[in-house]
């Protein structure tokens, strides 16, 4: 095809406004290219986001604050996902080691993909468009947030499986080189249940798995074998049947000499001393005891008291079984160094799930099918270290932080982000409750209480819109309500006084965790003041990060002079925009019919001057820009 004559043509055209010849040019304009091919369909939020900027507000009412000052502080952001996306291009571009996502299928069914608004079904002419573009534009977010060594799981069935993985391989490179391909795997996940699905049963979907560069992952797996703890006894169950158990003399018990425990004892976690006497000296039990409670790891137990090898499920060798002070046993076993399987272990079945997930929320109903927080569990494990960060965008019931506090049982302090809308209330009344309730500890159905995972922190971000023009008025009020993404993007969200001083709000905000000190100044002229107070502060060696508002990029460093070894500076809202302007859609361009000839004309004349060059079409606008 002869794009500058059709180009030309379309020029000429009678009966055509200037913007539907340039709709029509726009549709010739675009590059060749090798892969998956769709019609671009626009989005509501997309289109908001050509207008406005997204920032992040805390509602602190919500908030889950543990005492434990250690604890990690996990997110959970309400709106949009391309909105939060973009938000946590500012604050956590490179830094996420580990996203799980479990996006709707594209089935047709009437209540599972929404497109502004609008559930898809299967009569849409541009269904499949629609859903490629829907998770083109999270997709390629998400890889910005990625860390080199970061890792992306995506569920997914076999109807939309082709398309995915096409999609894929575009944002995260293809290479016909297999040592440098991107696509690290496609792990297949036993449901054990089937659903008739034609010529066979369908027992099984897929997790394709990719990473933002190949030769990272190497140094992921081959992290050295370290040592975790984990307790070895929960509350009697099913599953956990309580049974007797002699541990003999010389078990290593973290208790001061002469310590007994008779009777019963333990928390939710009941022991009781069936015969013997648990008595501490030297560090180890003094004489053979026997215990009854309910084992977690019995035979595992059995196993290791009677001289054996022994290794847990995950291939892990046990190292000892010990009592802490508190007479509870745990054991230590070496973190294996393994290749993760393509055939996923078995999870249990869909219904245990949903029985899961309704026990903890109190009622029946609220989600149906959630994932099991045991898979998710094991896809951190194998890629986040320990003090690493975990993302889910598309968060539903909240499984994905649940397996993260779960897995941090057994060692780390990983933090998690889960980013979901509140349609229905989903985020309210699901994902924020269910893990609300597994921090501060819940009452199943029949009445057995299940202890809280305290040692975390739990914040609640809502999504909000202020206007992109760069006037001066709304460059103030950026600045002022971009607070919620400077505490997210330091980590730091405790407001203190600043030297003995209550700070104005409508002038400046001080945070200070003990470990660090971040300072937002939203009034210029208060900056002299500052200064003063800074010059009366106790010598630190952390520098004070100091966020001020400035018309341009000039971040007042003059004005901190005598104080410049204590402050690091930096201007807003400028660096915000210099994050969102990567990102973010382009405003429409006014285009002048003439203008876009030109383009196609010289267009064609460069391709023609180079032939014999092959052109996989990475398409420059898809990077987006702010103007």
């Amino acid at each position: 095809m002869n794009k500058t004559e059709l180009a030309r043509k379309i020029q000429t055209l009678d009966g055509l406004s200037n913007e539907e010849k340039t709709a029509l040019l726009e549709l010739i304009r675009g590059h060749k290219k090798y892969g998956l091919v769709w019609e671009e369909k626009p989005e509501d939020i997309e289109e908001q986001l050509r207008e406005d900027l997204p920032v992040l507000t805390e509602v602190s009412d919500r908030a889950i604050i543990s005492n434990n000052p250690d604890a990690p502080n996990h997110l959970i952001i309400e709106g949009d996902n391309l909105a939060a996306l973009t938000e946590l291009c500012y604050t956590h571009a490179g830094k996420i080691d580990v996203i799980y996502i479990d996006p709707p299928y594209n089935t047709g069914k009437d209540d599972e993909f929404k497109y502004n608004d609008n559930y898809v079904d299967k009569e849409d002419t541009f269904r499949h468009s629609k859903w490629i573009s829907f998770l083109r534009k999270r997709i390629s977010l998400a890889k910005i947030l990625m860390k080199e060594s970061g890792v992306i799981f995506i569920s997914i069935d076999d109807y939309s499986f082709a398309q995915l993985k096409l999609l894929c391989d575009e944002i995260f490179e293809y290479s016909s080189n297999p040592d440098s391909w991107n696509f690290l795997g496609c792990l297949i996940w036993n449901k054990q249940h089937s659903q008739q699905q034609g010529t066979f049963k369908k027992y099984h979907e897929y997790v394709l798995v990719y990473s933002k560069n190949k030769k990272f992952i190497k140094n992921v797996l081959s992290k050295a074998e370290g040592v975790i703890e984990a307790g070895a006894m929960k509350k009697i169950s099913s599953k956990n049947p309580a049974s007797e158990f002699t541990f003999p003399a010389g078990t290593k018990f973290e208790a001061p000499d002469g310590t007994v425990l008779t009777g019963t004892y333990g928390d939710s976690e009941k022991v009781t001393v069936i015969d013997g006497i648990f008595e501490a000296q030297n560090g180890v039990t003094k004489y053979p005891v026997t215990l009854y409670a309910g084992w977690t790891q019995k035979k595992q137990m059995q196993s290791w008291f009677s001289g054996q090898d022994t290794f847990d499920t995950k291939g892990q060798q046990i190292i000892e079984f010990y009592f802490n002070s508190k007479g509870k046993i745990k054991c230590r076993k070496t973190r294996a160094v393994t290749t993760p399987p393509s055939l996923l272990p078995l999870f249990g079945m869909g219904s245990e799930q949903t029985e899961y997930l309704d026990n903890i929320l109190g009622v029946t109903g609220k989600f149906t099918n959630p994932k099991p927080e045991k898979m998710i569990e094991l896809f951190i494990d194998w890629f986040c270290p320990e003090n690493g960060i975990v993302l889910d965008f598309f968060a539903g019931s909240g499984t994905t932080l649940d397996s993260t506090m779960q897995l941090n049982l057994l060692g780390g302090k990983r933090t998690c982000i889960l980013c979901t809308n509140n349609e229905n209330n989903i985020c309210e009344e699901v994902t924020y409750e269910r893990n609300k309730r597994i921090i501060n500890g819940y009452t199943k159905f029949n009445g057995e209480y299940v202890e809280g995972l305290h040692d975390n922190n739990l914040r609640y971000f809502r999504t909000e819109f202020l206007p992109r023009e760069r006037t001066a008025k709304n460059m103030r009020q950026l600045v002022e309500a971009s607070t919620g993404l400077l505490c997210i993007k330091n980590d730091i969200y405790t407001e203190a006084t600043f030297g003995g001083r209550k700070m104005n709000q409508k002038y400046a905000r001080y945070f200070d965790d003990g470990k660090q000190q971040m300072l937002v100044i939203y009034e210029e002229r208060a900056i002299p003041f500052i200064v003063n107070i800074i010059k009366t502060l106790p010598e630190s060696e952390n520098k004070i990060k100091v966020y001020v508002f400035s018309h341009g990029s000039y971040a007042y460093t003059d004005e901190f002079a005598d104080v410049a070894e204590r402050v690091e500076p930096c201007a807003l809202p400028q660096a915000i925009y210099d994050a969102y302007i990567k990102v973010l859609p382009k405003r429409k361009p006014k285009f002048l019919v003439d203008e876009l000839v030109t383009e196609i004309v010289e267009t064609e004349q460069n391709e023609i001057q180079e032939q014999g060059t092959l052109d996989f079409g990475d398409n420059e606008d898809e990077k987006g820009g702010a103007e």
